[in-house]
């Protein structure tokens, strides 16, 4: 059993140690419920469970505490993909949620599995998921200072491994701050989030760039066309370089191979697996 997490890119853990700090036990201690969870769940019911305990920490940008647009509402997108079955389900600027990765997460049991804005919210009341207000006083003091831009980029995500063999990737986001209405994140694309039966991989930072170097598919595919994960992923990341793109990664392959790779400093992330008795977070 493996699992990582990630919480995205903190250009503020450069000056704040105290925020640094609070991060990375939040980390941790999220890491540590994931694991435990994942011993009596399959990876698919792991990646949901740790990616929501992710959302409702407001040291995130994503559910709670997520960025607010130019418009001055927040909206959310998440995604979520069984190795096994090979689906992928996600939402898209889904407003006024808790837990958007639940929302995908029922969405694998239907024909249409990606839905965004009013259709998303629309699917969310009807399947039982409530109103519910994700801003926090701190992400509208930054939008009124416009400052959340240079905050941070980031997302969080997580890929597990079970007791099967079977894997799983999920990935949630709050966006970038001050985008545009309307703007697609990474997040509830193949791009941002992917996972077969070889390999899985959750990725964070700006989305543009992501998608552009389709990042987490290519290095799923090329996991699974021989490659080990470690050299997948820094291929991937190499042919970002052109573009200086901004880019994180982790994954897990079926061998049990565990990697993590960023094109810039300072993405945090956290993991567990039959090796340790406690998660390991780092920077």
């Amino acid at each position: 059993m493996k699992l990582i997490i990630h919480g995205g890119f903190f250009s503020e853990s450069n000056t704040n140690q105290e925020v640094k700090k609070a991060k990375q036990e939040a980390l941790k201690e999220i890491a540590e419920q994931g694991y435990k969870h994942l011993a009596a769940h399959t990876a698919l019911e792991t990646v949901v469970y740790t990616v929501h305990l992710l959302e409702n920490c407001e040291l995130f940008n994503a559910g709670t505490g997520s960025q607010i647009q130019s418009d001055g509402r927040i909206r959310l997108s998440a995604s979520l993909m069984d190795g096994k079955t090979m689906k992928f389900s996600g939402v898209i600027n889904v407003e006024e949620v808790k837990n958007p990765i639940c929302i995908a997460e029922k969405l694998q049991n239907y024909e249409d599995k990606v839905l965004s804005g009013k259709g998303a919210q629309d699917f969310a009341r009807e399947s039982g998921f409530g109103y519910y207000n994700p801003e926090i006083p701190q992400r509208r003091w930054e939008y009124e200072q416009k400052l959340s831009g240079s905050i941070r980029k980031g997302t969080v995500g997580c890929v597990a491994l079970d007791m099967a063999g079977n894997i799983a990737a999920g990935t949630s986001t709050g966006g970038k701050g001050f985008e545009i209405p309307g703007r697609v994140s990474d997040s509830a694309t193949a791009a941002g989030n992917y996972a077969n039966a070889f390999a899985g991989i959750s990725c964070t930072g700006v989305g543009e760039d992501i998608v552009s170097g389709a990042i987490a598919a290519k290095i799923v595919t090329r996991v699974t066309d021989g490659m080990h994960l470690a050299q997948a992923t820094e291929k991937t990341l190499d042919e970002l370089k052109p573009i200086d793109g901004f880019a994180g990664v982790i994954g897990i392959s079926a061998s049990g191979e565990i990697y993590h790779a960023d094109t810039h400093p300072y993405m945090v992330w956290a993991l567990h697996d039959d090796q340790s008795e406690h998660a390991e977070v780092f920077e």
